[in-house]
């Protein structure tokens, strides 16, 4: 048997739990929500990285969908709650393939019915407007993480791409993890500065989790995990998700990347205008320097990596699909997840190791999550905290 036969094979059993994907979001960007023109029961590689076929190809068992929204949305909380209602839309569109699912149980029926376990995150707290009541209305709507930031700092919370203003988490920011911890939403991760990331684990009772991220060690980027972050996941119980974004896994893509956007500024250009003008300027400098491209085994690098400092009952797999314009060599979108299994198993790990990697952790971690909320619930009443009460007022 082939490696990757032996892939799918595992697969078939221990499907991939994957901690981000951001259709929803594609699907708002490109047709505003016209599910018909982006039907993902039928092949849409023209226009995005997932559809039901090659999730399918690909062993995914289990999705978070990602209901992200930009940071600069004049209403954050509306913004998110249309997103929450296209991932209703899928569901009821595509009974067949795609399960609800609210627990780490719900993921097993799934498995057990041969449906796609659909659950939902939230990719930043700027979602709940300083508000632990909206927080709360977000768990109800069936959001099981929230990242605490996206690429911008919040009130309470610095990003790991944004100028430090916090310090990691305010006393607020620490509230926030207390009553997502007494809900049973788990804490992610990815996105936040490092300090952000000590402090959160400092604060949490629960599992967290990085939903989409890789080892800083092995490509320096802030939007990684330092070493030691990673080694502190044992003890909270949690799991680092591997990303497969060429800019945060190739230090060459990162490196790429920076003299990019420093040729776009110098042309008088933000590094993220898309216009004809400014695009016009980025072609001309990738015709003169052509991008780096990564790999599978890039990925499998930051993999053998958080293995080694974290440990294998503490990580899984985010591919931030259709998050991102490029994607590795053989990672092209969501069918290419047998790929890696197959690159894993070339470099010694064991079937066992794969299904941790795939599902079993995630599941774990879920379940984890739940139990420690049914303790706090009995002890803790919701939290009425708010922001002006328990941080100074800027300035």
């Amino acid at each position: 048997m082939t490696s990757q036969e032996a892939a799918r094979e595992l697969l078939r059993e221990f499907p991939v739990v994957d901690g981000h994907n951001d259709l929803p979001w594609a699907l708002r960007a490109q047709v505003r929500y016209d599910l018909d023109a982006r039907d993902i029961a039928a092949d849409q590689s023209a226009h995005l990285h997932t559809d039901i076929p090659r999730l399918r190809a690909g062993g995914v068992g289990a999705q978070y969908w990602s209901v992200y929204v930009r940071t600069d949305s004049p209403d954050p909380v509306a913004a998110t709650l249309e997103q929450i209602d296209c991932v209703r839309q899928l569901l009821t569109r595509h009974p067949g393939d795609l399960r609800p699912a609210l627990t780490a149980a719900d993921m097993e029926a799934a498995r057990g019915e041969g449906r796609i376990a659909s659950l939902m995150g939230a990719e930043g707290g700027h979602s709940i407007a300083n508000s632990l009541g909206t927080l709360r209305g977000l768990y109800g709507l069936g959001v099981r993480y929230m990242t605490l930031t996206h690429n911008d700092n919040v009130d309470w919370a610095d990003s790991a791409t944004d100028e430090p203003r916090a310090g990691g988490l305010t006393a607020f920011g620490r509230e926030v993890v207390r009553e997502m911890n007494r809900l049973g939403m788990l804490v992610d991760l990815s996105h936040v500065a490092a300090t952000t990331m000590r402090d959160a684990l400092d604060a949490s009772s629960a599992p967290v989790i990085f939903s989409h991220s890789s080892a800083r060690a092995v490509c320096d980027h802030p939007r990684n995990i330092p070493d030691d972050v990673l080694e502190r996941l044992p003890a909270n119980g949690g799991m680092a998700m591997v990303t497969f974004v060429p800019k945060f896994v190739l230090q060459a893509a990162v490196d790429w990347t920076a003299a990019a956007d420093e040729n776009m500024r110098a042309h008088g250009f933000h590094h993220l205008d898309t216009t004809a003008e400014a695009m016009k300027v980025h072609r001309a400098f990738e015709e003169r320097h052509p991008r780096p491209v990564a790999t599978v085994s890039t990925v499998a690098d930051h993999l053998d990596h958080m293995r080694e400092a974290a440990g294998i009952d503490h990580l899984g797999i985010g591919g931030d699909y259709d998050g991102t314009a490029f994607t590795p060599d053989g990672l092209a979108d969501v069918s290419g997840y047998p790929n890696l299994l197959a690159e894993l198993l070339d470099r010694g790990w064991s079937k066992a190791d794969l299904a941790k990697l795939t599902w079993k952790n995630a599941v774990r971690v879920l379940d984890a999550a739940e139990n420690v909320a049914r303790g706090l619930q009995t002890t803790r009443p919701p939290s009425n905290a708010t922001i002006e009460s328990l941080d100074e007022p800027a300035g």
